[in-house]
């Protein structure tokens, strides 16, 4: 048993293919298989169940897995420390986000670390949706991630930073501009630019809805809460979005109107385990939670 044999095997486990799997490594299908058996001859036991669209984990197999999952991540990290003492650097922190987040979320934060960490490597990934973020954190290519807070996790931890209003983006020449609020069942009579339908950030805010009874309407798609926002502003539709940094509720082309009824969308870190992660990564966590909670800092 070796320790490229199980990164296989993790990664066989995830794909549910071996196929794709080889594709990624650049190899055989046959050699990934080969790591498989391999482990399958030293445990005893089958580890995973070819099915006529691939493999799943058997029972065994997700037993492996987890172990194995937490070992090579713990690995991964020493190593990256290793690294760090043997070159003298800094280290590096290697964050996930949404197209929008360093714009909302992190832009003091970031300048604020970079002047008290400067050698430190930074290095910004965009994901385009949460299981992908948790994949990476999974395998140790990720660090941190930013992500819409949702249902917990297997082997993830996740902490909340803030809690983000929805507010009803509209064109200052609109009939709703002057708007104060709005009520959630009035958008049932408004059509919305949809946000991306398979972001988490949609599903909350779909899932606030039915609990209101109320059944929104979409003429338009975007893939980003800046797209929903801009195609507001140009007056071309209505956009129900959370409450960013950085954005006025008057002035210029763009008015957001609160919808105090629909619950607030959690936002925050994700991480593989918070006593693993790197003191540089640690301090970058802890600085964009220190000026989400210190607005106008």
């Amino acid at each position: 048993m070796t320790l490229d044999d199980l990164r296989v095997f993790v990664a066989v486990c995830r794909a549910g293919s071996l196929s794709a799997v080889a594709r990624e490594l650049g190899c055989t299908q046959s050699a990934v298989s080969q790591h498989v058996k391999r482990l399958e001859r030293e445990t005893g036991v089958a580890l995973v169940e070819r099915q006529p669209r691939g493999v799943v984990p058997t029972q065994a197999g997700r037993v492996l897995e987890a172990a194995a999952s937490e070992g090579i991540a713990g690995l991964d990290l020493a190593v990256r420390q290793l690294r760090e003492l043997i070159d003298g650097s800094s280290g590096y922190v290697r964050v996930a986000t949404g197209a929008t987040t360093v714009r909302h979320f992190m832009g003091d934060a970031v300048v604020e670390f970079r002047r008290r960490h400067p050698r430190v490597n930074l290095e910004f990934r965009t994901v385009s949706s949460g299981r992908g973020s948790f994949e990476a954190l999974a395998d140790g290519s990720l660090d941190l991630a930013w992500i819409t807070l949702g249902r917990p996790v297997r082997g993830i931890e996740q902490r909340a930073v803030a809690e983000l209003p929805w507010v009803l983006a509209v064109r200052a020449d609109d009939p709703l501009a002057e708007r104060e609020r709005i009520g959630a069942a009035e958008l049932a009579d408004v059509r919305l630019i949809r946000l991306p339908p398979n972001s988490a950030s949609a599903a909350q805010l779909e899932s606030s809805c039915v609990e209101l009874g109320v059944e929104l309407t979409h003429d338009t798609n975007v893939a980003d809460w800046d797209t929903a926002l801009l195609l507001a502003e140009l007056g071309v539709g209505r956009a129900v979005v959370p409450e960013l940094s950085g954005l006025a509720a008057t002035g210029g082309d763009l008015r957001l109107i609160p919808v105090p009824e629909l619950r607030p969308l959690p936002v925050g870190w994700a991480v593989r385990r918070w006593e693993a992660l790197s003191p540089p990564a640690r301090a970058f966590a802890d600085t964009v939670e220190r000026f989400r909670r210190t607005p106008g800092r």
